[in-house]
């Protein structure tokens, strides 16, 4: 072996080529907070990015599946991308000790309609981590029961739901009709788990 090269586990944690000089907020919003951070390395001058940062703590996607294995999408109409989009229902909290688990709980009820009996996580990921100190956590829904949905902004007053069979909601991901990462992700899990039941 050449002494020269290294063989190893990827490590996320290995000390950082950067040295953070300064930080300041520049944007405060309910949702998110923009930092300015200045930055430099021994071989660089300093430089600035701009990273966003969660307000109260992580976004949440609740991918649900109804006693004969439908999944309810929210069609959401989108600002910034100014498009209708197919989502599973998500959120963030809307005061900071309000718990993932609660926002998922809450989220499914006035988004898609239903109550569950079991709500369990089984991921999280970065959404963008080249601007974004932003995570989503993903919760999957089990023994739906309607209920009343609650009020929507300005750009969504009343969102539809529709309800797509898993094989349905996977060709929709591949052929590019989902374009959602958090449901994307969610809807690719599922398909993947043994027996499609990410609850085991």
């Amino acid at each position: 072996m050449n002494d020269t090269q290294t063989y190893r586990k990827f490590d996320p944690w290995r000390v950082s080529p950067l040295k953070e000089e300064s930080r300041k907020q520049i944007v405060s919003t309910h949702y998110f907070n923009v930092d300015q951070v200045s930055l430099s390395t021994p071989k660089a001058e300093r430089f600035d990015r701009f990273v966003l940062q969660s307000t109260n703590g992580d976004g949440v996607g609740v991918l649900a599946q109804t006693d004969d294995g439908r999944i309810p999408l929210v069609e959401q109409y989108r600002i910034p991308n100014h498009r209708w989009t197919l989502e599973i229902p998500g959120g963030q909290a809307i005061r900071r000790n309000e718990s993932t688990a609660d926002v998922a709980a809450r989220k499914l009820r006035e988004e898609a309609g239903y109550t569950a009996s079991s709500i369990v996580q089984f991921g999280r990921f970065i959404n963008m981590p080249s601007f974004a100190a932003y995570h989503t956590s993903l919760f999957f829904a089990t023994g739906l029961t309607p209920a009343d949905r609650g009020s929507f902004g300005p750009e969504t007053p009343r969102p539809d739901v529709r309800l797509f069979s898993l094989d349905e909601a996977y060709e929709m991901v591949v052929n590019g009709t989902i374009v959602d990462a958090k449901t994307i992700i969610a809807v690719l899990r599922l398909y993947a788990a043994p027996g499609h039941n990410l609850g085991q």
